[in-house]
């Protein structure tokens, strides 16, 4: 391919003119959303990916529910922007989000249908894992062990996860 310009090439460089750099007033360069720093220099769309249980699919369609523009970078947002941004995020269903695009379908506790996002993804995990090992299931146990829990072979592969080296001792 040819050579690309800088905004192709994805860097953010401020407009020059007459020796000042255009940037807008209100621009922050790190936004704290959701207990994540967020980068103020990457657009909107791929910087809310830093965001656990936000990928790129789910962080478009939360930025057009949520009536953001798309090549906006996410330091230029308004704080009511980002309210909003969060407030689609946090209730997908209100928002016309189909059930299928969630992260969390039919939580073994309630039944119900959310997007975990953030520490409450962390939290779901946590309690995932939990109540495998508690009912004793294969899943459980496995990962008590720290071994394959997906019915991958492990007779040779895998050797060097936390565990002792198998075959010659270097000297």
């Amino acid at each position: 391919g040819g050579s690309l310009t800088g905004r192709q090439r994805g860097h953010f460089q401020p407009v020059k003119m007459a020796g000042a750099y255009v940037m807008p007033e209100n621009f922050q360069h790190i936004l704290r959303v959701m207990n994540t720093n967020l980068k103020g220099r990457d657009k909107i769309m791929y910087s809310m990916t830093a965001i656990r249980g936000v990928g790129r699919r789910y962080s478009n369609l939360c930025c057009k529910m949520a009536e953001i523009d798309l090549s906006k970078r996410a330091g230029e947002l308004t704080e009511d922007e980002v309210k909003r941004l969060v407030t689609v995020i946090q209730n997908p269903e209100q928002f016309k989000i189909p059930r299928w695009f969630l992260n969390r379908q039919k939580d073994a506790k309630d039944g119900k249908w959310s997007q975990a996002v953030s520490n409450i993804l962390d939290n779901k995990l946590r309690e995932d894992m939990e109540r495998l090992k508690k009912i004793r299931s294969h899943r459980g146990i496995r990962h008590y062990w720290g071994v394959r829990v997906r019915g991958q072979h492990t007779k040779t592969t895998g050797r060097n996860r936390g565990r002792m080296q198998v075959g010659a001792m270097k000297r």
